[in-house]
This record gives C-alpha cells, structure tokens and sequence, in this order.
C-alpha cells in the first residue's frame, strides 16, 4: 500500500444524472480495497456535475461543481447525515424558514438527516467546487432517499430541482 503509483489518481468522469450518480457509488463499493483519487473535474459554463470519488456501503465520497448561479430545490435526505466541504468558490445554504448560511472556499456545512435545505453558487466569477461526504451510502438509505419540501421524491436531476443543461468550459479544470 505504500507505493502509489499501484493507485489509480487518474480523473473520474462526472455522473450527469441521479442515475448515474446512484450506480456509481454502487459500482465504487464493490472493490473492497483501499481507493486513491484525486480532487479533479472540468468546470462547467452551465449546470452542475457530481463526481463519485470513492464509497463504500456505509459511505460516500462526491465531488461536485455548480456553474456560477447554480442552484437546487428545498430537499432533505431522510436517512443520510453528509456534509459540505468548500474547495473553490462560495455558496448560500438555506433552511426551511429560508434562514441563510453563507460559506467559501476552505469552510463546510454538515447537514443532518432529514434536515430540508437547498443552496445555490454565489461566486460570480468560478464555479462552485466541494466535496460532499455522506453516510451511509444508497444501499442502507431507504428508496426514496431525497425528499422534496411536501414530502414527496424530487429527483436530484429533475427540472423540479433546478437542473439545467450541462455545458462543460473547454480545457478548464479544477485541481490534480
């Protein structure tokens, strides 16, 4: 384990859709071996991205960047705690009261289960970069794992949560 370059530090690809993302990390849990990565993605003119780094059953370790503006809805992850780590940018986090929190580059939020919230990117001129950390991962969270403000699923990739077309920036990336 001391030689690193038997790791794989090379860039993942981007899940794009909640598909995506939920067979990643299924797909990441399966090698049952320490997993090296690296703090990589290409940076975005539109829309947002979710990189699955590493995982295991009782974990999850996401990637993501949210174009300048980039938003989502009011949602809660009934069976999940997970917390946000700022490496580029800044953004707005807001409660169910719409009661705000902002943070930047080298801070992070961690949201408890079943607690509502949303955010958007504030930075004007980068994108929004962070890690996002969650346990447990898919298989131990309940079908509907992300639960709109009513009470009802809301898609992570669905025009009900915001999303938009994703258009990558040319040649332009973060990290590694």
């Amino acid at each position: 384990m001391n030689d690193a370059t038997a790791l794989d530090f090379e860039m993942k690809p981007p899940s794009i859709t909640a598909k995506d993302i939920f067979e990643d990390q299924i797909r990441a849990t399966e090698t049952g071996k320490p997993v090296a990565f690296t703090l990589k993605a290409q940076m975005l003119a539109q829309g947002r991205t979710d990189t699955v780094l590493a995982a295991t059953e009782d974990l999850s370790v996401r990637l993501k960047v949210y174009a300048s503006g980039g938003e989502n809805e009011l949602h809660a992850h009934p069976d999940e705690d997970h917390v946000f780590i700022i490496l580029q940018g800044s953004a707005r986090f807001y409660g169910p009261d719409d009661e705000t929190q902002d943070i930047r580059a080298n801070q992070g939020f961690m949201m408890p289960k079943g607690m509502l919230y949303r955010f958007h990117a504030t930075s004007t001129d980068e994108c929004l970069v962070m890690l996002r950390i969650g346990t447990p991962n898919f298989q131990k969270q309940s079908k509907d794992d992300r639960l709109g403000a009513d009470g009802k699923p809301l898609v992570g990739d669905s025009k009900e949560n915001r999303t938009v077309p994703v258009v990558f920036r040319e040649d332009v990336f973060f990290g590694g």
